[in-house]
């Protein structure tokens, strides 16, 4: 009774505490509340009335919009049948084209494009800012897709039914209204579909059921196969079209990182009986591809951290444990993307923050070998082809501009398709890989962009960028925007592996939860000492760039460390950890952060969250904070609310929301080159003397 005494005085005493110190800027997250519009019309106008003022704006934005409607892009393709698809935006078509061609003619370097979809005529025609957020074909004719759209870019998308043949939506044909949710055929007449039925939602806005729905019937008399709880993250239903089955799938998501696969058999969900944190990734030849976030021992084998196994999928659903060891990772090396063609299953690997790829047969257990794609780079899975062993990949890295490669899986053929031109000149330039020691003694890859004449006097304008979260990894890629508005105005780009990250697989990324977050920002200011301390640059010439979880990093980083940065870009930022669970997707994040309601919690999360970190009186950098008012992912009262907080304490910073373009922060190609020509602009004007 004791203990509960003292439990009860400190929540009273809590209550007393948020009571005295309410949010005064609150209001701020009615994002399309006139007030808090007319506040973000203020200081968008205030902002830009300095950055785009500055001597290079203007050059800065028409290079920018030059690269982005380039013809010589890449058209990235899907193959689908015997037709390549791509969605293509440029100068004509801002709002962008949905298209195909036949994949000899996509080969042959002459495509035969034919616009399917036209986004601007839709957006006209609808009086709606329609953003294409992808289609999902039907097995195995891709005769008819069932097309995401979104309004002004957010996640929230409705889902059409169209037909390629006639080049319309179906009139009277599957239709889905805006949710968080997703849809896959089962055949041309039957949908699995996960979405808002009308019957409540997560609390992090996600689906909690999946129905299965019949051509012709209504959505509300869809027929439920599985209901998850309201706490839970989401709840999806997915179909795997194979030669040999439909497999149909169903994910519980307790949190982010955890949770259950069902299989939908006979009408029957099956519950699959793995560890909670596995990720099932593909099936591929009747194996079901599962990879571990744990060590797992099972049936007298001892599977590592990060390792790639598969077991049939007839056996897993009678219960057995007879899983076959495909990749095992070390210290240095993750696995990045599996996919698969007709017979060959890829992996592609990190090994130090560089890739390599491998296929892999199913003959008697697994058989290795090597693809022999360029190295010292980044290689990006692209589609493959469920009917034969061909697939695309790209290749890039720092200086080496994007490069498409088709390739056969079975024989190791590789040819290369297109590579872009650079626009700029890559043989000035150099990149080196260091190490930073974190204050744990955990070494800290970083990778530094330079030309090759830079001194070391510690006067090189200098932007570090990093991520750190999620188990996403930050990898070498070549950058035109960043080349020709940084880099050639003498600039330096230096890219963190962060803890946190998927660099080094699950245990790197768990290294940097919850209680352990600060080893994530410990990491960032060891390579932000160590660039000092190699004579690279100064905290005068310094600048630090995140977005989203990599804002809450730069956040985090100027709060408790603004003496080391001159500069600061606070992109689509989380900032406000209190009630981040509260905001659109956020309490999705909790298996990442923490939960800010539980005491416990909020005790480690409070010592990091940015807004309730700002203090009077400190030399903060001038920071450029952006975010967009349709961000239905990460809400952009982060951003407002710091900003008018900051404002109200007398420092100086500037603030730019876009109205439209979702997590990304822009919609069309005018919409990036104007925000990256604010970007760069800011950097100039505040680490270029």
């Amino acid at each position: 009774m004791k203990h509960l005494h003292i439990m009860l005085i400190f929540a009273m005493a809590t209550k007393i505490t948020f009571a005295q110190s309410p949010d005064s800027y609150q209001w701020l997250e009615e994002v399309e509340n006139e007030k808090a519009l007319e506040w973000v019309e203020t200081w968008n106008e205030k902002s830009l009335n300095v950055i785009t003022s500055q001597p290079d704006y203007e050059n800065l934005y028409e290079k920018n919009l030059e690269i982005l409607n380039s013809t010589d892009r890449i058209a990235e393709p899907s193959i689908r049948g015997e037709f390549v698809y791509n969605f293509w935006q440029d100068q004509q078509f801002q709002r962008g084209i949905w298209r195909r061609a036949k994949l000899e003619t996509y080969l042959g370097g002459n495509p035969n494009w034919e616009i399917l979809l036209n986004m601007d005529e839709l957006s006209e025609k609808d009086g709606e800012k329609w953003v294409f957020k992808g289609a999902s074909g039907l097995y195995p004719d891709y005769n008819k897709f069932l097309v995401s759209l979104s309004k002004g870019g957010g996640d929230a998308v409705i889902i059409r039914e169209f037909d390629v043949q006639s080049k319309s939506f179906v009139e009277d044909g599957f239709y889905l209204p805006e949710a968080k949710g997703g849809a896959s055929w089962i055949d041309e007449n039957t949908l699995m579909v996960s979405t808002d039925f009308g019957e409540g939602i997560t609390t992090s806005g996600y689906p909690t059921q999946v129905k299965i729905w019949e051509r012709g019937t209504k959505l509300e008399n869809a027929r439920e196969v599985y209901k998850g709880q309201k706490t839970d993250v989401g709840i999806w239903g997915y179909v795997q079209q194979n030669p040999e089955k439909v497999y149909q799938l169903i994910i519980r998501s307790v949190s982010i990182f955890s949770g259950n696969y069902y299989c939908l058999e006979n009408g029957k969900t099956i519950k699959l009986d793995v560890p909670e944190d596995i990720e099932l990734t593909t099936i591929f030849k009747g194996q079901v591809i599962f990879q571990l976030k744990s060590e797992w021992q099972v049936d007298g084998q001892n599977f590592p951290q990060g390792a790639v196994i598969s077991i049939n999928y007839n056996d897993l659903l009678a219960g057995k444990k007879n899983f076959e060891l495909i990749v095992k990772p070390d210290e240095r090396s993750s696995v990045t993307q599996i996919s698969n063609t007709k017979d060959r299953l890829l992996i592609n690997m990190l090994e130090n923050v560089k890739s390599e790829l491998y296929s892999y047969r199913f003959e008697n257990g697994w058989k290795k070998e090597k693809i022999d794609a360029p190295e010292f780079g980044n290689i990006s899975l692209g589609s493959s082809d469920e009917f034969s062993n061909k697939y695309f990949f790209n290749f890039q890295n720092f200086l080496a501009p994007n490069t498409l490669f088709y390739g056969d899986a079975a024989t190791g053929e590789l040819s290369k398709v297109k590579s872009l031109p650079s626009w700029f000149p890559t043989e000035n330039y150099k990149v080196q890989q260091f190490e930073a020691v974190s204050k744990d003694g955990t070494r800290i890859p970083y990778f530094v962009v330079h030309q090759k004449s830079m001194k070391l006097d510690g006067n090189n304008p200098t932007l570090l960028y990093a991520y750190g979260g999620f188990e996403v990894p930050q990898l070498p890629r070549y950058s035109a925007v960043t080349g020709v508005s940084w880099l050639e105005k003498g600039g330096v780009y230096v890219l963190a592996n962060l803890r946190g990250g998927g660099e080094f697989g699950p245990k790197w990324h768990q290294a940097g939860l919850k209680e352990n977050r600060q080893r994530v920002f410990d990491d960032f200011y060891a390579v932000a000492e160590d660039l000092m301390d190699k004579k690279i640059t100064s905290s005068r010439k310094l600048g630090i760039y995140g977005g989203s979880n990599g804002g809450l990093l730069v956040g985090v980083a100027f709060t408790q460390h603004p003496e080391l940065y001159n500069a600061v870009v606070c992109a689509v930022p989380l900032l406000d950890m209190k009630r981040y669970n509260k905001l659109l997707a956020g309490a999705s994040w909790m298996a990442e952060y923490g939960n800010p309601d539980i005491p416990e919690e909020w005790a480690y999360i409070s010592k990091y969250s940015p807004y309730h970190n700002l203090k009077k009186g400190m030399k903060y950098p001038e920071v450029y904070f952006y975010t967009s008012t349709r961000d239905d992912r990460v809400h952009p009262g982060h951003a407002r609310k710091m900003v008018a907080k900051m404002d109200e304490m007398g420092y100086k910073i500037y603030y730019f929301e876009n109205t439209e373009g979702g997590h990304a922060g822009a919609s069309t190609n005018e919409q990036r080159a104007q925000m990256n020509a604010q970007l760069y602009s800011y950097l100039q004007m505040k680490l270029m003397d």
